[in-house]
Parts: structure tokens; sequence; C-alpha cells
């Protein structure tokens, strides 16, 4: 039994990372990004949203959590250097590569609270 409840808890998390990430997607559109990816997946890691603002590439992570500081604090050095590095094979397939700027961003969802976007947050 232990086994099918660790199975739901876990679509239960997939289910709110992705509505998470859809929300996320959302209050970015409303802030003037255009959304470029979802969920961009490489051999080197994933990124939750790739938007682009003219030249600038952002490349955001997303986090559910209770406070801001706890959606800060999950996103560890590890998973910032996977970031980095998943960031550098999209932004090579990008023809317009040599102008481009990237930024990486956190966004905290919190029940019941609009998203909070943290610019240049690593």
């Amino acid at each position: 039994m232990g086994d099918r409840a660790a199975a739901g808890d876990r679509r239960k998390a997939l289910r709110r990372g992705r509505i998470s990430e859809y929300l996320a997607a959302i209050y970015l559109m409303l802030k003037g990004y255009r959304i470029v990816a979802l969920r961009y997946r490489t051999k080197l890691g994933e990124i939750d949203i790739i938007a682009r603002k003219r030249n600038l590439a952002i490349f955001v992570e997303v986090k559910a959590r209770r406070d801001h500081m706890g959606a800060i604090n999950a996103v560890s050095p590890t998973a910032q250097n996977r970031i980095k590095a998943a960031s550098d094979l999209w932004l090579a397939r990008q023809r317009d590569y040599a102008v481009l700027s990237q930024c990486y961003d956190i966004v905290a969802i919190r029940p019941g609270r609009l998203p909070r976007h943290f610019p240049n947050a690593f």
C-alpha cells in the first residue's frame, strides 16, 4: 500500500508543478514577456520556462512553496548549474544568439497569492 500512496503523492506533486508553471507563464506574459518554451528538456537538464523580451532571454525556474524565501532557497547551486548548462544548449540553437543577453529568474507560486517574480535570482 505504501508504493501506491507514494505514486499518488508523486502524481499530485507533478500536477501541482505543471499548474504552477502555467500560472507563472501567464503571469510573465501579463508582464510583457513572450514565452518561447515550457519544460524545455535537454540531456543536461530541464528549464521550466524560457521567455524573451526583445534581446533578453530569460530562463525561469518555478517553485511552489509556502513563502518566497522557501522558493528561492529551493533552487540549489546544483539546480542552478543544471539550468545554466541547459540554457547554453538552447542559446547555441538560436539564430540571434550573438545579440542575446540572458538572465536567470525564479517565479515563486504561493497558495492563494499572485506569483512573485525574482529577476536575476542567480
